[in-house]
């Protein structure tokens, strides 16, 4: 159902923009070959490509996981616990706290890490800037190829056009609340 709502706004999205997939493909540095698949409905794009096509439209990536166009939303605890979003398989699980609210500037999830699950080797780079609180576990996060260690309760805050990665040293689960703001408008 994930697969069919993101590709469905995605393509109406772009066609309200008037744009062809390879201009999209331009402007996001995402592949039309990969666009093309996320409008069929056929694979679930990662958070960076998400954030990718979202900027390209100068909007958040909340817009293309959330159905709802409400104002205020409360977002109870069976709720949130009941449709996550899974981005990498059983081992990184994503849940919108924001879920709901149309375009609001900026995106709150909550994201569950299973033990030894990384963003990945490369340093990920995008507009905008991020927040994250760990609620349970442990996370190291490497800003500008500079580690930072964070416990329960710490946080970090950071402009994520600087290169950076994640990965839970904790053994177990870790629980980061993240708070994502692209601003689109905001030249970095």
């Amino acid at each position: 159902m994930v697969k069919h709502l993101i590709g469905k706004k995605l393509k109406t999205t772009r066609l309200r923009n008037d744009m062809t997939i390879q201009e999209l493909a331009a402007k996001s540095h995402v592949s039309s070959n990969m666009i093309s698949r996320i409008e069929r409905g056929l694979t679930i794009p990662s958070v960076e490509i998400l954030m990718k096509l979202a900027d390209a439209f100068g909007m958040s990536i909340s817009y293309f996981v959330e159905e709802a166009e409400k104002g205020t939303v409360v977002v109870r605890t069976e709720q949130r616990r009941g449709e996550p979003i899974f981005f990498f398989e059983d081992k990184h699980q994503i849940t919108s706290l924001t879920h709901g609210v149309r375009d609001p500037g900026f995106t709150v999830f909550c994201d569950t890490l299973d033990e030894g699950c990384s963003s990945g080797e490369g340093g990920m780079v995008h507009n905008g800037e991020e927040f994250a609180y760990v609620l349970r576990g442990r996370v190291k996060f490497v800003i500008e190829d500079e580690p930072h260690v964070l416990e329960e309760g710490d946080s970090i805050v950071f402009k994520a056009s600087l290169p950076h990665r994640w990965e839970n040293v904790y053994p177990g689960q870790t629980e980061i609340l993240w708070v994502v703001s692209p601003a689109p408008n905001v030249s970095q």
